[in-house]
């Protein structure tokens, strides 16, 4: 009895917060003990996962921080990992650190890597070697 009342109450839970199985804005960090929490991604990296140059540039233009991480990732990290490249080109020109780290430690480089953004790749190797 104890378990379905339970079982009911975090199903109601789920839904007063809106949690969605298919909304892939919505991370739920699984390490954290018997909580449920829920981010999104800022809408610079959101731009950049897209790849809306003109967005991305505009903001750029607005004053959006090129360093600025969104769920522990830069948008440089966004680039590579999706391998925009002209964005990428564009982050990199506007100050954005190609050398920095996201919260799981990785680089740019080691995104573009895991993703096979072969383009992406060159265009930071290219960076690292000015």
């Amino acid at each position: 009895m104890k378990k379905t009342i339970l079982t009911v109450a975090a199903a109601f839970a789920l839904v007063a917060t809106g949690v969605r199985a298919n909304d892939s804005s919505t991370i739920i960090d699984s390490n954290l003990p018997s909580s449920v929490i829920s981010a999104e991604i800022n809408s610079f990296c959101k731009a950049i996962m897209k790849g809306d140059f003109e967005t991305v540039k505009k903001l750029i233009e607005l004053g959006e921080d090129v360093n600025q991480k969104s769920l522990g990732m830069a948008p440089i990290h966004f680039a590579a990992r999706y391998n925009q490249t002209e964005i990428l080109e564009l982050l990199i020109a506007n100050g954005a650190n190609v050398k920095k780290r996201c919260d799981k430690g990785y680089t740019a480089k080691k995104y573009a890597e895991l993703s096979n953004a072969t383009e992406a790749l060159e265009v930071l190797k290219l960076a690292m070697k000015k």
